[in-house]
């Protein structure tokens, strides 16, 4: 018997970490594991940023800051949003957040009612649905694969909108594929949600790592859109835990009266810090960055093809390939534990992301440098052969 509130029973673990404590028992062992798990940069925070950090604790800026964040750092939002992508985003709508985490939660506490629907795709970032259950609302879900490209369209949104349902969850580009919805197809989309006065919630968290073009932000373009974003992943602060939204006006009393209960106010010395990563030093630095993640995409793309799995299309953007698998074996948990004890490779099963063709799915991060890949698929040729 447990004492544990009912809602915990629909909040499911992560595979991956009995995956990623097997790997460290391993490598305590003295094995080398190429991981090919993990779901943050492995460079190191720009150094512009991470002085900046120092410089605020050494300053003693250490107390609390308004629970919306800095205003200074919400206006370098508004200003980045201007210069990056030409968007039109009042500080006034920009909410800093501890991680993009925060801010989902903060977007479900504020919008979503008990027993309301939101559509998310099949594979999916795996929090989405828990923060959904967390406030007792509903997840549904469109399911994607090779045959429309993980790529949600408008009539699937249509097809699947129903009078209990409030919003719709996207990410562009996503995890675990990658995928990218064009701006003409999401303005569609933003369209038609708020035809049913509802609302669309855009992780756009990988933004900033995309490859071949530029992609616009959606931000400031609708009245009903929420975005979220974070300096973990382009701006590699993952451990800083610092993110951010552009919220609807409508939305913004509710949400920082919800951000003073439940965090104060996100981390102070990291908002100091991330004044910083607008700085073009900074940008430099980081888009040296995304030019590694583009090679190493572009490798392994390549050679996970020609081992056997099946990735139809590069991905556009992120750091991660989802690869079909079913050449291998049924079960993505079973291949994955078999990968990491024969050959000490360490990759995340489908079945983290959802439930549709999870099972004949893995995620390959290329978070490693390029001569961990290579040594990884050096492995995978052996046990695949």
């Amino acid at each position: 018997m447990t004492n544990s509130a009912r809602r915990m029973q629909n909040i499911a673990p992560f595979y991956v970490m009995k995956l990623l404590a097997r790997a460290k028992d391993l490598e305590a062992q003295g094995k080398h594991i190429v991981h090919m798990e993990i779901g943050e940069p492995d460079f190191k925070t720009p150094q512009p940023i991470v002085d900046a950090g120092i410089d605020a604790l050494k300053k003693g800026l250490t107390h609390y800051t308004p629970a919306l964040g800095l205003p200074v750092l919400r206006e370098a939002i508004s200003t980045f949003y201007r210069q990056s992508y030409e968007a039109s985003v009042s500080s006034n709508s920009v909410v800093i957040t501890p991680g993009a985490s925060g801010a989902l939660q903060l977007i479900c506490g504020s919008l979503i009612n008990p027993g309301e629907e939101v559509l998310m795709t099949d594979p999916g970032y795996p929090c989405n649905r828990h923060f959904v259950q967390l406030v007792e609302g509903v997840p549904r879900f469109i399911n994607l694969d090779e045959s429309n490209d993980y790529s949600v369209s408008l009539s699937d949104i249509k097809s699947s909108w129903n009078d209990k349902t409030k919003a719709i969850l996207l990410a562009s580009p996503s995890n675990p594929t990658g995928r990218i919805i064009d701006i003409e197809t999401l303005d569609k989309i933003a369209e038609f949600v708020k035809s049913k006065n509802g609302y669309l919630i855009l992780d756009e968290i990988y933004l900033g790592l995309t490859y071949g073009k530029k992609y616009p932000s959606l931000a400031g373009r609708h009245s009903n859109v929420f975005i979220i974003n974070s300096f973990s992943k382009y701006f590699s602060m993952t451990g800083w835990r610092l993110g951010w939204m552009v919220a609807p006006d409508e939305f913004i009393t509710d949400i920082e009266k919800l951000a003073q209960n439940i965090f104060l106010a996100p981390t102070t010395s990291s908002q100091y810090a991330a004044l910083t990563a607008f700085d073009p030093q900074s940008i430099s630095i980081m888009e040296s960055y995304r030019e590694a993640f583009e090679e190493r995409r572009d490798y392994l793309y390549t050679s996970l093809n020609d081992i056997g799995f099946k990735i139809k299309n590069k991905p556009e953007g992120a750091f991660y390939l989802y690869a079909n698998s079913e050449k291998f074996g049924d079960n993505s948990f079973d291949i994955s534990n078999d990968l990491l004890e024969k050959v000490g490779v360490a990759v995340t099963p489908g079945i983290d992301f959802g439930a549709f063709n999870a099972e004949s799915h893995l995620r390959f991060a290329y978070t490693v440098e390029m001569s961990e890949l290579e040594e990884g698929i050096s492995r995978l040729k052996k046990y695949c052969h």
